[in-house]
């Protein structure tokens, strides 16, 4: 065959095309979005050169075959953990109590699989060192079990400080169990891990599985954050492990995140939470531990697991049940802010109903595209009547909501697609209204320290950059 020849690059271009149309094809029957669907579908058409292997790695938001191995794999696990008698211990140990504010939330009940659960007390952990103070002191107290799960562990002085009691940990007798993402923490060496291993502590990573192409996959990743000490005390919220989390990364210092420690009957979800994703990487249970006692009195929880197996997409639908359900105030911080229309129209909604709707974000980017997406959102917002704050000091990394006086969000969430259909996502909702005025206290401190955006700013921003943030928007679906 003649290489050099017009006819063979003919054929080449022949043939990419027609890749290209059955790969447009096939976004007309997956992607789950009529906008994603005809972006993709047209660019493949056109200019499957430069499309197709980006729709190879991104594109196939909807993966069949994984999808339906995840549930399989869920409805093993909670077949197994029934022959344990867990849940129906756990509902009938702990009803919850009435409240007005959480009946408002009619949808919640039946959007997460978690019940909701009285009697347990919670505390927020502001920044890294206090949450880091918290997890390790509770790890240092382990006597039985101690369940870690991270999106990014780093192989740096936090690290390594982790590693070291982990191990320390397994050399007296506990149960030591990690799981990390593969894609978040793709920077971890295999000798951290080799080094965790032969030390006794039982460690894999999650990673998409269900057939050859999806080794191209950076979708579906785990991005919750779960310490489970005992059965005892557990651990949620924005951090994952390394020293940026403790504000000593210059570019992005300080660093200003939140995460929640809980004590109660809502341990016993989080460590259901994260049996479920351990199943998925080994088919084994890990331990799970009740206490014999709860607290006599405490806050009202429910924990909202999401992942882009559930049969609804829960984790979009928790953010559209929320913000209808503000009637006086909604305040939301976030890292990235890429809503979809739903998250969008409710937020319009809500201000125009008379809710004081806040939302706060970085001023600093870890992520230019999702930043320059983000700040195209963020004026549409502004617009809308949203009051869209950026928080000054250094970057913002903590998912929190907080609804009126007695209702509040925290964990792993964002308000972008990523959290919104392609992730696993954990929050804990909390139905208190001290504990609302510790997280109002928090925010309001945050926001003193924020610039609010005009529409001034809007007007001000130089086409170059306007046409950055534009050409952003348009792979805010993969973002």
């Amino acid at each position: 065959m003649d290489y050099h020849s017009p006819y063979f690059f003919g054929y080449v271009l022949g043939f990419i095309h027609l890749l290209g149309s059955v790969a447009a094809i096939h976004a007309l029957l997956t992607v789950r979005t009529a906008q994603g669907a005809i972006a993709w579908a047209m660019s493949l058409v056109f200019i499957p050169y430069l499309t197709l292997i980006p729709y190879l790695v991104f594109g196939r938001s909807s993966f069949d075959a994984y999808i339906k191995a995840r549930r399989q794999a869920n409805k093993e696990m909670k077949h197994a953990i029934s022959s344990l008698n867990w849940r129906p211990w756990i509902d009938e140990a702990v009803a919850a109590r009435r409240s007005d504010a959480y009946a408002a939330l009619r949808a919640m009940p039946r959007l997460g699989h978690m019940p909701a659960l009285a009697n347990n007390e919670v505390k927020l952990l502001i920044n890294g060192q206090a949450s880091f103070a918290a997890m390790f002191g509770a790890i240092r107290q382990a006597r039985q079990t101690v369940l870690v799960q991270f999106f990014i562990i780093h192989d740096d002085d936090l690290g390594r400080r982790l590693q070291e009691l982990l191990l320390l940990k397994a050399s007296e007798g506990v149960a030591v169990y990690v799981l990390y993402d593969r894609i978040g923490s793709h920077a971890l060496p295999a000798s951290y891990v080799e080094k965790l291993r032969a030390g006794g502590v039982r460690i894999k990573a999650f990673a998409t599985h269900g057939g050859w192409m999806n080794r191209f996959q950076i979708n579906f990743r785990n991005h919750r954050k779960i310490v489970v000490v005992d059965g005892l005390k557990g651990y949620l919220g924005g951090h994952n492990v390394g020293d940026e989390y403790l504000g000593l990364k210059p570019a992005l210092s300080p660093w200003r995140d939140t995460h929640v420690q809980v004590i109660g009957p809502v341990v016993a979800c989080l460590q259901e939470t994260f049996a479920e994703d351990w199943f998925w990487a080994t088919r084994q249970l890990p331990p799970l531990s009740l206490p014999d006692s709860f607290p006599e009195d405490g806050v009202l929880c429910q924990l909202l697991a999401s992942g882009p197996a559930d049969a609804q997409e829960t984790c979009s639908l928790f953010f559209v049940e929320a913000i209808h359900s503000a009637q006086q105030r909604l305040w939301i911080t976030s890292p990235y802010f890429i809503p979809d229309e739903a998250v969008s129209a409710a937020l319009h909604l809500a201000v125009l109903r008379g809710v004081d709707v806040r939302v706060l974000l970085p001023s600093r980017p870890d992520h230019y595209v999702v930043y320059a997406a983000s700040s195209l959102y963020a004026f549409a917002a502004v617009r809308a009547g949203v009051k869209v704050f950026r928080y000054q000091p250094g970057f913002l990394h903590q998912k929190v909501v907080l609804i009126d006086d007695e209702v509040t969000a925290i964990g792993s969430a964002n308000l972008d697609n990523r959290s919104f259909r392609l992730n696993f996502e954990l929050m804990l909702l909390t139905v208190d209204r001290e504990f609302a005025a510790q997280v109002e206290a928090m925010l309001s401190a945050d926001f003193e320290l924020a610039r609010e955006i005009t529409v001034q700013d809007s007007r001000e921003t130089r086409r170059l950059h306007q046409l950055g943030m534009r050409v952003a928007r348009l792979i805010s679906p993969i973002l």
